[in-house]
C-alpha cells in the first residue's frame, strides 16, 4: 500500500481502482468507493484456508486471527478498548439490537430521546424499543434556518424518566455536528444512558470514544473505505451487566456475547485493512496507530474543507441553488435544492454528466420535513478524500449548465465530460 507523506490527493486516487471509471464522485456518504488494500486483504482472506474459529485447523486459526486483528484495530480506530468492540451486520442492525436489549430494564412511564435530526436508525429502534416498554419517546428538535441542535435543544426534553438519549455526532442530511460531549453529559446527569450514531461522522473526523464521554458509538466501517459491517464501541464494564437475546450455547462472554452467529470473517479482513489504510494517509511517520489515525483524519478534515469552501463560494454565484447545510461545525456534505426543479432532476442531469450525486431524504425524513423539503429532499453533494479541485470545477459548472446560467471561463463546457 502506498502511504502518503504529506497528504497527496493524485496519489491517493491511485490507490481507488473504481475512480478510473472518470466519474467525479460526490456520493460517498452513501458509501465511498474502496481502495485497492481492502479489496486485496478480502481476497487474500477468501483465497487461505479458513473456518470457524478454533485452534485445531489452520483455517480455524486464521479465523481467530482476523477477528483479533480486526478488533484491535477498530479499538485503534474509536480509541476505545477493544473488549468494549462489537461487529454486527450493519449499524442499524446493531442499534435495533441494544436497544431491544436495553429497552428490558425500561418501565412505562420511562422515557427516550431522540432527535428530528438524525438518520431513521438512530430513532426508529429507539422508538419500536420504547413502544413495547410502555416508554414515552421525546423529540429533540434542531433550528432548521441554522441546521444546529444545541445542547439546550436535548436539555428541554430530558427529565429524570429520561433513560437514553439517542443523538447523530453528525448529520447524514446536512452535516451537521451537534455537541457530542455536551450532551452526553447532560443525558448522564438526568441518570440516562447516550447512544451516538457516528456513522456519518465516522468519515470525516476522527472518532474519540473518551472525547464524546457516551456509553455507545455506533458506526459503519464502509464509511470509511471498508466493507459493509457495523461496529459499536462501548465500555466493557457495561456490557457486561447487558444481557441480549441470542442461542443458550453462544458464548456470554463480552464483547462476544452481542455478535450473534457466525463472524464474516473476509469482511472484518477487509475492515482491518480500512483502517490501515486510513491509518497510512497519516503526515505523520512515527507512532502508534491511533495516534497516525488521529493525524490522517486531520489531514483529510483540512484536505475536505479546503474542497467545501470552494464549492460553496462556487454555489453563492448560483442563485437558484439554495444550501441548506449552515451549521457552524459539520461535515463537508450540502443538500443542495434548486428552486422551481425537482432533486431527482437535478440528480439525474448530474449523473448523465459523470458527476455521481443523490437525491432524496436519506433516511433523515424528519429533518428534510422541519427543513420544510418534505419527502422529496434534496441533492446531497458529499465530499471523500479522494476528491479534488477537478470534481469541483466539474459539478459547479454541471450547476451552472443545468440552471441555464453561465459556465464560468475557467470551467469551460468542455469540463463537464471527463472520460477514463
Amino acid at each position: 500500500m502506498t502511504v502518503f507523506h504529506p497528504y497527496d490527493v493524485a496519489a491517493l486516487r491511485a490507490e481507488f481502482p473504481a475512480l478510473g471509471a472518470g466519474s467525479a464522485h460526490f456520493d460517498g456518504p452513501g458509501g465511498p468507493q474502496v481502495p485497492r488494500a481492502v479489496i486485496d486483504a478480502i481476497v487474500e482472506a477468501m483465497s487461505s484456508p479458513l473456518a470457524n474459529r478454533s485452534s485445531n485447523t489452520t483455517g480455524g486459526r486464521n479465523a481467530d486471527a482476523i477477528v483479533v486483528q480486526a478488533r484491535q484495530a477498530l479499538a485503534d480506530f474509536f480509541g476505545a478498548d477493544p473488549g468494549g468492540i462489537v461487529f454486527g451486520r450493519n449499524a442499524t442492525q446493531l442499534a435495533h439490537e441494544f436497544s431491544r436489549t436495553l429497552a428490558k430494564t425500561w418501565a412505562p412511564g420511562d422515557e427516550v430521546v431522540v432527535t428530528r435530526l438524525d438518520h431513521e436508525s438512530n430513532v426508529q429502534p429507539w422508538v419500536l424499543a420504547a413502544a413495547h416498554a410502555g416508554a414515552t419517546v421525546r423529540w429533540a428538535d434542531f433550528d432548521p434556518e441554522t441546521g444546529e441542535l444545541t445542547a439546550d435543544h436535548v436539555r428541554r426534553v430530558l427529565s429524570d424518566r429520561t433513560r437514553l438519549v439517542a443523538v447523530t455526532a453528525a448529520s447524514n442530511l446536512i452535516g451537521t455536528r451537534p455537541p457530542v460531549r455536551e450532551i452526553t453529559r447532560l443525558a448522564h446527569e438526568a441518570g440516562a444512558l447516550c447512544y451516538v450514531d457516528a456513522a456519518h461522522y465516522s468519515a470525516h473526523v476522527s472518532v474519540d470514544f473518551d472525547s464524546f464521554g457516551a456509553d455507545f458509538v455506533a458506526c459503519s466501517a464502509y464509511k470509511f473505505f471498508g466493507p459493509h459491517l457495523g461496529v459499536l464501541a462501548a465500555r466493557p464494564e457495561l456490557l457486561r451487566t447487558l444481557s441480549p437475546d441470542k442461542l443458550p450455547a453462544a458464548t456470554d462472554v463480552v464483547p462476544e456475547r452481542f455478535e450473534l452467529g457466525i463472524l464474516p470473517y473476509e469482511v472484518l479482513a477487509g475492515v482491518r485493512a480500512a483502517v490501515d489504510f486510513l491509518a497510512g494517509l497519516s503526515p505523520v511517520r512515527a507512532g502508534t496507530r491511533r495516534e497516525r489515525l488521529v493525524a490522517a483524519l486531520g489531514a483529510i478534515e483540512a484536505h475536505e474543507d479546503a474542497l467545501r469552501l470552494r464549492l460553496e463560494r462556487g454555489l453563492a454565484e448560483l442563485p437558484q441553488v439554495t444550501v441548506h447545510s449552515r451549521a457552524a461545525s459539520r461535515t463537508p456534505t450540502l443538500l443542495l435544492s434548486v428552486a422551481g426543479h425537482d432533486p431527482r432532476d437535478v440528480s439525474h442531469h448530474l449523473a448523465a454528466l459523470g458527476i455521481d450525486t443523490e437525491s432524496g431524504t436519506f433516511y433523515a425524513a424528519e429533518a428534510s420535513r422541519r427543513l420544510g423539503l418534505g419527502d422529496r429532499g434534496g441533492v446531497r453533494v458529499g465530499l471523500a478524500p479522494y476528491n479534488d479541485h477537478d470534481d469541483i470545477d466539474r459539478l459547479l459548472a454541471g450547476l451552472a449548465a443545468y440552471v441555464g446560467d453561465h459556465v464560468p471561463p475557467a470551467l469551460g463546457r468542455d469540463r463537464l465530460f471527463v472520460t477514463p
